[in-house]
């Protein structure tokens, strides 16, 4: 494979917009893998990252054609707001209970790749159009992305360890991009008109990122909660 000089310079702006596009994937990552043993952790962002950055290949294909669908953008956001409660949710907590650590890990990746699936809708249509019918510039230009954001995750996985309080914030920034997604559907563009519909896209953000913090710290007492009352669950 022969890159010109028009090869090179599309190359560099495939890397260049998935590390920028890729600030709330790495959240995902080091969100997933916190509660894994440390000896895991760097398998889990290496193989979550590898998993996700294949699974995109795949989606950059046809998303300029799934993008198109209505209410695909909805479906969309409501599964990145599952996950993003989950992640922020009890199920650290659970992890330490006996859960075992393969299943852990496992679980992990799967979260990793399919948050990134679901947070790529839009980030992909400009690595597509860069790369246009040229297969081999994508994967290359998406692999050579992969350090970048392992590195990412490492740094943000870092910081929640010495700052317990930037998983909630990590969950509220999936909740405000689920948020983005919702106005951004061509349904309620077609259906409202874009401009109106994009006027609330802050405040569904916002709200978002409100709802995903509330609920994890809600499903959180309560099980705290049931714990306490049946020690023995």
């Amino acid at each position: 494979m022969t890159f010109g000089s028009a090869e090179w310079l599309a190359l560099g702006e495939i890397i260049w917009i998935n590390a920028l596009l890729s600030g709330d994937n790495a959240v995902v990552i080091a969100m997933a893998c916190r509660s894994l043993p440390a000896t895991q952790r760097k398998v889990g962002m290496v193989a979550g990252a590898g998993v996700a950055i294949g699974l995109r290949v795949l989606f950059t294909l046809i998303i300029v054609r799934l993008l198109g669908i209505p209410y695909l953008k909805i479906v969309g956001a409501l599964a990145l707001l599952y996950i993003a409660i989950d992640l922020v949710g009890p199920q650290g907590a659970e992890d330490e209970q006996g859960v075992k650590s393969h299943e852990s890990l496992w679980r992990a990746i799967m979260t990793i790749a399919i948050a990134d699936v679901v947070m790529s809708l839009d980030n992909v249509i400009a690595i597509a159009g860069v790369a246009g019918d040229h297969f081999g510039l994508l994967v290359l230009g998406l692999v050579i992305s992969v350090p970048m954001i392992v590195a990412g995750s490492a740094v943000i996985l870092a910081i929640m360890d010495r700052v317990p309080v930037i998983v909630w914030a990590g969950a509220a920034l999936l909740g405000y991009v689920a948020g983005e997604m919702i106005v951004s559907d061509h349904a309620l563009e077609d259906r409202f008109g874009a401009e109106y519909v994009h006027s609330w896209e802050t405040t569904a953000a916002v709200t978002l990122a409100i709802v995903v913090v509330l609920v994890g710290w809600l499903m959180r007492r309560m099980r705290t909660r049931e714990r306490v009352e049946h020690p023995s669950g």
